[in-house]
């Protein structure tokens, strides 16, 4: 084997990034839509491979993508096709690969990173943490029928939705998601949504605060998003979901577990529910936590070690500031008091993971106990889901 290297993934090389996805997963599919696709990656640097001489062993992209934290925006590198061809796992390769992700999403000016592993093992030892899910929930389509004949959703105004609705679909997610201050969605391109509204196998629906967009699946019924401002538009937006009832037995939506729609429905989830959980990384500490939401109202002044490995720029003695909704990180001089994180732990910290399972689970130490209750205050929140796959 000659030396490894890490390379921008040309367009004479998708041929072969194609076959070591084959070889890695069995992926399949059109070959020409894939390669129309991995060149929107190319242009820009976010396709990287790592060659033995001249042949390609592994490959992997980067999305651009953004997450609403605590209601507000923050860029996001989602790492998706990471791929290692057989002959060459257990080499050192797919770390090789991820530390120079870790820098283009540096160089890109994303604070974070996250993704769907296949494993764990490799991403924990570079610095990723759990923190959410994408849940998928089965629901019976004449539960959701019945949800539009009471006086809380029959009388608003649902209209069909196309492609000029681009903008009023972004608006009306980003309000929701504020007002929510959700943690973990992506936001869509607008091209993504006008994409959604075009496609003539798609149903549009809007209302005046809210949205679904589904589709039909093996003669059932698919959600691909559902935004719903309040109960009335909830019940009115579901009941035009489940006016395909007399055709459709089941309807699949991803949302969280806490939306709405479980406690509206009268009979709970069929069993065919599942959950795929992701991993996040900060990437640029300062960054990621000026960029996060916090709740208005509650205030937290502590000091912070990180011990970052892999991106020796988050590494140091740091304080962190948080009131009036925002954060601050800003270095300062060592301090015995400092609360000690990786960037496992810090991943998971963000994510609103309590501190007492984190120090359960040695990836928080040091600190003030006390102080415990207000990391959980400031970092808490809804749970982190995200409702799209990458």
């Amino acid at each position: 084997m000659t030396e490894l290297r890490v390379v921008e993934v040309a367009e004479e090389q998708l041929d072969s990034v194609w076959q070591v996805r084959a070889r890695s997963f069995g992926m399949g599919g059109d070959r020409d839509e894939w390669k129309k696709s991995a060149r929107s990656f190319i242009v820009d640097g976010r396709y990287l491979g790592v060659v033995d001489g001249d042949e390609l062993v592994a490959a992997a992209r980067v999305w651009p993508h953004e997450q609403w934290w605590g209601g507000r925006r923050v860029p996001m590198g989602g790492v998706a096709g990471v791929v290692v061809a057989p002959e060459y796992r257990g080499r050192g390769v797919g770390s090789l690969l991820m530390r120079a992700v870790l820098n283009v999403c540096a160089e890109k000016g994303y604070p974070l990173t996250a993704l769907y592993p296949a494993t764990t093992v490799l991403y924990r030892h570079l610095g990723y943490e759990f923190a959410g899910s994408r849940h998928l929930y089965t629901f019976e389509a004449a539960d959701l029928r019945t949800l539009g004949g009471t006086s809380r959703g029959n009388g608003t105004a649902v209209r069909r939705a196309g492609r000029d609705d681009a903008d009023l679909f972004l608006e009306l997610a980003a309000k929701a998601h504020e007002t929510r201050r959700s943690n973990g969605p992506l936001i869509w391109p607008r091209t993504e949504v006008e994409s959604w509204l075009e496609d003539e196998s798609n149903f549009a629906y809007v209302a005046e605060d809210g949205f679904v967009v589904y589709k039909w699946k093996d003669r059932n019924l698919a959600v691909e998003e559902l935004i719903a401002g309040s109960e009335e538009t909830a019940r009115a937006l579901w009941a035009t979901v489940g006016s395909g009832a007399s055709i459709a037995k089941t309807v699949e939506a991803c949302c969280p577990p806490f939306d709405p729609i479980h406690l509206l429905v009268e009979h709970e989830a069929l069993g065919k529910s599942w959950q795929n959980r992701w991993m996040l990384r900060l990437v640029d500490a300062p960054a990621a936590l000026a960029g996060r939401g916090f709740p208005d109202g509650v205030v937290l002044e502590a000091d912070l070690r990180i011990d970052d490995p892999e991106l020796p720029a988050n590494t140091g003695d740091w304080h962190l500031s948080i009131s009036d909704g925002s954060a601050s990180l800003t270095a300062r001089e060592p301090s015995d008091d400092a609360l000690r994180v990786g960037p496992r732990g810090l991943a998971a910290l963000y994510a609103g993971t309590p501190l007492a399972t984190l120090r359960g689970t040695g990836l928080v130490t040091g600190g003030a106990a006390l102080a415990d209750s207000a990391f959980d205050a400031v970092f808490g929140g809804p749970a982190a889901y995200m409702l799209d796959d990458f």
